[in-house]
This record gives structure tokens, sequence and C-alpha cells, in this order.
């Protein structure tokens, strides 16, 4: 194969960066995705490496038709980032991001669960780094929490490998299944960082503590390869249908009373992985097209509204939605990208969202799974309620805070853009996105049935907005912090250890007084006996001497580190 390993060009581009500056510098970063697509192009299909480790077959490179799809969409999102955050003169920031988008690619194209681990870990250890460069005691807090959970995931992920090695002899990431012990590790590993229900909380915890343009990356590559991995290793698991229909629908709860627009983003987040999950579960040629093609549309729109979140915010300096209003004067670019991105993440026809998330829906329909259709009609009400209506409303119209603060950088804009024209663009020509899919299903968004069930879910949707805004029934944007699952160990966990902590640490001081005063009393025994025999008076030679102050010293560190 004359081609590179995908990962390896991000790899060495950000050693490039690392010793560069200024517009060589900014040069590379855009010059890697581009670069990285058209290497990616001249690889061909069912490509494969194979190698032999310490008596182990490897594969650390293999594409098929979902490997290549994930790879064209992370190469996307890699320049619609890198050129979102071209004036970010932070080097944490760029190196990280270029290695994080690099573990990611070597994880979807890892044909073995060993090369996937490493990949796996590698991404946590650099997406972290996105997190704490906000340089903020929060940022630095919701990022130790993130990656206690990154490394969890990992570490049950390994411990599934090796006993799905000694299980079955082989590591070649295939079908794996819940039939044994093994795979139910693996998945509940895949599921910390897919964001299942009750294992969520470290993404709207983590993502919105993030700087503007780290959560842009953060929102497109950890849950996605997650995702992807659901679908290599667990279609057709029915658990995953009723495991996505509770993602999808009660984020809609926490997002409606979210004060943060960017929080409600990431709740929006797991909303949408929930569609994904469900297709995965469903496990039929459609539902898998559905989930993988909702998962490439989602990277985009969801980044281009956290891309408008992020603009509002650098221009800003705010977020919460009760500070926020009559932006659309001063900042009217952004706010119409953001309204695109808001269309596409509520499936409006000749949107992105519609000919992804209508593929779902027919697969639920066609199998028979009516109570989780009526759950996905749920969700995308909501979805529509909280993220598209809410997030461009509060920000950009509401009240009028008084802000007048200018759209963002051209590069801002610029990024935004694109990712603006790809949600309209595959809204109008979805053969496009089709054609890419793992399996050739005919399937046409756009028949009467579709549209019109999804435009009459919109009307009243919005009319019920509309309904609970002039009434005062909506939930007032109240200017705090809502926790959810990680209240148990962000509060309770913390509340029931703090007296066992604080009555060690009592326990510690009253037994290190005792014993020093002890010592303290034996020393002047030791002093009055022997000045009384004169013994003091004394020459005491070298080595009494060394042996003494051993033995003080000694006694001195034990009772320091009781």
């Amino acid at each position: 194969m004359s081609a590179l390993p995908p990962f390896l060009l991000f790899y060495l581009a950000a050693i490039a960066v690392f010793v560069t500056r200024g517009r060589t510098q900014q040069a590379l970063m855009v010059a890697t995705p581009i670069v990285g697509a058209i290497n990616l192009w001249g690889i061909p299909q069912d490509a494969s490496v194979t190698i032999t480790f310490m008596g182990m077959a490897l594969e650390p490179l293999r594409l098929d038709a979902l490997s290549r799809l994930f790879g064209w969409l992370f190469h996307i999102a890699a320049l619609i980032g890198v050129v979102y955050a071209l004036h970010v003169k932070d080097r944490v920031q760029q190196v990280s991001a270029l290695l994080y988008m690099g573990s990611a690619l070597g994880a979807i194209f890892a044909g073995d669960l060993l090369t996937f681990f490493l990949f796996w870990e590698a991404m946590a250890i650099t997406s972290v780094f996105l997190v704490w460069a906000r340089r903020t005691p929060e940022a630095y807090s919701a990022g130790v929490r993130y990656l206690v959970i990154q490394v969890i995931s990992g570490l049950l992920l390994l411990v599934g490998i090796m006993l799905h090695w000694r299980a079955t002899g082989s590591l070649s990431f295939e079908y794996i299944g819940t039939g044994a012990g093994y795979g139910w590790l693996i998945l509940v590993a895949l599921g910390l960082k897919a964001a299942f229900p009750l294992l969520h909380s470290w993404l709207v915890d983590a993502y919105p503590e993030s700087t503007p343009t780290g959560t842009v990356f953060l929102s497109a590559f950890t849950t996605k390869v997650a995702i992807y991995a659901l679908a290599r290793g667990f279609p057709g698991t029915e658990l995953l249908v009723y495991v996505g229909a509770t993602m999808a629908c009660f984020p809609i709860f926490f997002a409606v009373v979210e004060n943060d627009l960017r929080r409600v983003l990431a709740y929006s987040l797991v909303n949408q992985l929930g569609f994904m999950v469900v297709g995965i579960g469903i496990g039929t040629q459609l539902a898998i097209n559905g989930a993988v093609a909702h998962a490439f549309t989602d990277v985009i729109f969801k980044g281009l509204l956290f891309m408008s979140m992020g603009a509002v915010l650098t221009m800003t300096g705010r977020i919460n939605g009760s500070e926020l209003g009559g932006l659309y004067k001063t900042m009217p670019k952004t706010t119409v990208l953001c309204i695109i991105g808001a269309a596409s993440i509520s499936a409006f026809p000749l949107f992105s969202g519609f000919v992804s998330k209508s593929m779902i829906m027919s697969a639920a329909l066609k199998e028979n799974y009516h109570t989780v259709w009526l759950a996905l009609l749920f969700a995308s009400a909501g979805v529509f309620h909280h993220a598209g209506i809410k997030i461009p409303y509060f920000a950009f119209f509401a009240h009028d805070s008084g802000i007048r603060a200018a759209d963002p950088p051209g590069n801002m804009l610029l990024a935004m853009t694109i990712a603006a024209c790809l949600c309209i663009g595959i809204g109008l020509f979805p053969g496009l996105l089709y054609g890419a899919l793992p399996f050739d299903v005919a399937y046409t968004p756009y028949d009467v049935t579709h549209v019109l069930t999804q435009l009459q879910l919109l009307l009243f949707s919005a009319l019920a907005f509309v309904w609970l805004n002039k009434r005062g029934i909506y939930p007032p944007e109240l200017n705090a912090v809502h926790l959810d699952v990680d209240w148990t160990y962000r509060r309770f966990i913390p509340g029931l250890a703090r007296p066992l902590i604080n009555g060690i640490a009592a326990a510690n001081h009253s037994v290190r007084t005792a014993m020093l005063g002890g010592l303290e009393r034996g020393l002047e025994l030791l002093r009055s006996t022997y000045s009384s025999r004169g013994l003091l008076s004394r020459d005491v030679g070298p080595s009494t001497m060394v042996i003494w102050v051993t033995t003080l010293l000694a006694v001195y560190l034990f009772l320091s580190f009781v």
C-alpha cells in the first residue's frame, strides 16, 4: 500500500505544529485534514495491513464501507474544527486536537481489538487537554472527572478484550454480541463513551467547560467512535433499542431547564446519540444505514450549533440564556448560521437531519417497534423544543440584553458557513450520503407520509413552546448548575465520605500529638538522667552520634506520615 495510515499524518502534523509558528503553523493545521482526505482517497477499498506481534495477529489498518464513511466524516469534521480554531494561539489546544483527531482515525481503521484499545486510550489522554485548556478551576475539576470515566472505560474494554482473546483465540474486531461475559464488559465500556443512560454525566459535565474551540472537537469524535464500535460489534442487540430510546427521551427534561446553552447542546448530543443506538439495536440494513447516516449528519449540524454558541461565548463572554438576547441586531451572520443548524437538528425537510433521522424512524416502524417509534416521535418534538427553538431564541432574540457584540472573526464564520452548506446540501441531495452508506438499501426520504408527519410534529411543538412562553409556564432560565446522575459522585458520595475522612484526620492528629508528646517527654527524661550522672560531659564517638541522629530522624519521618 503506497498511502500512509490515516492517523500517522495527524501525529506527524502535531509534531510539526509544535515546532512552528505563525502562518506556517496555521497552514499546517489546515493542510493536515486536506492531505489526509487525499491520502484516504488513495487507499483502495477493502485494504488491510496485518502484522504479527508477540504471537498475536494484529490488523492496524482495515478499510471497508463502514470505516471509510467514518473516515470521510472525521476528515470533514477535522477541517471544519481546524478552520474554526485558526485564531487560537494556544499550542496545547493545537497539538492535543491533532493527536486527538489522529487517535480517532486510528480507532475506526483498527481491524483488531488490541489496536482499537490503544487508540481508544490515546483519545482519552489527548482529549482531556481540550477541557483543561480553558484554565479555570471548573474546567480542571471537570477534566479530572472526565479522565477518570475515560480510564474506567478503557479498563473495562481491556479486560473484555483479554477474556475475548482467551475464549476465541482471536483479536479480530468483528461481531461480538452479548453471548458471553466479555461481550457485556466490552458493551459497557463502549456504552460509557456513547453516553448510555446513567453513564452520560461526564459528557454534559466536561464538554461545556472546555474552550469554545475545544468543545467543537470533543463533540465530533469520542462519542462517534463509540457509535462506530457499537455498529461493528453489537448490531441487532435488542437491548440497545430500549437503551437508545431512553437516551433519546430523558435529556429533554434536563435541557428544558438548563441555563448554560452549551450544556443544553450537550444534553441534545445525548439525545441524538439515542437515535443512533436505536438504529444499531434494530440491526437491519435500513436501521444500520440510518444510524450511520445520522452520526454523519449529527457531527456537522451539532458542530455548527456548538460553533455558533462558541462564537457567542467568544464575543460576549457569556453563555447563559438568562444573560443573552437581542444579539441578532449585531451578530446577524451568526444568527442565520445558528438557525440553519437548529433546522437541521430539528429534522426540517430539506435539511440534513431529516434525511437521516427518518431512516431510523422508518426502520422502527418496519420492525414493529411501535412503542419505540412513539418514544422517538416524542424525542423529535423535544429536540426541536430545546435545540431548534430554545438555543436561537434565548441567544439571539427573547429579551434585549443590551449586549452589542459583533460577529466573530472570519475564520470562525467560514467554518460555520462550511458546516451550514453541508447541512443544506445533504438535505437537498441525500443521494450523495446514501451512496456512501454500508448497505445498498432503496430509501426515499421525501415522500408525502414522511414530510407531512414531520411538519405536523414541528408545527405542534412550536405552538406548544409559544403557548407555554406566553402563559408564563415555560421553565425560567435560572442562573444555576443543574446536576443529574453526577450528583451521586459530586455531592452524595463526597457527603458520605466527608465524616469518615474528618474522623480519620482527627484520629491521625490525636495519635501524632500523643506520640510526639511522649517522644518529647522521653527525650527530656533521658536528658535529665544523663545530666545527673554526668554522662553528657563525656566525649561521644562519631558512630554513636550517627546512630542517635538516624534513630531520631526515622522516628520523626514515621510520625510525619502517620
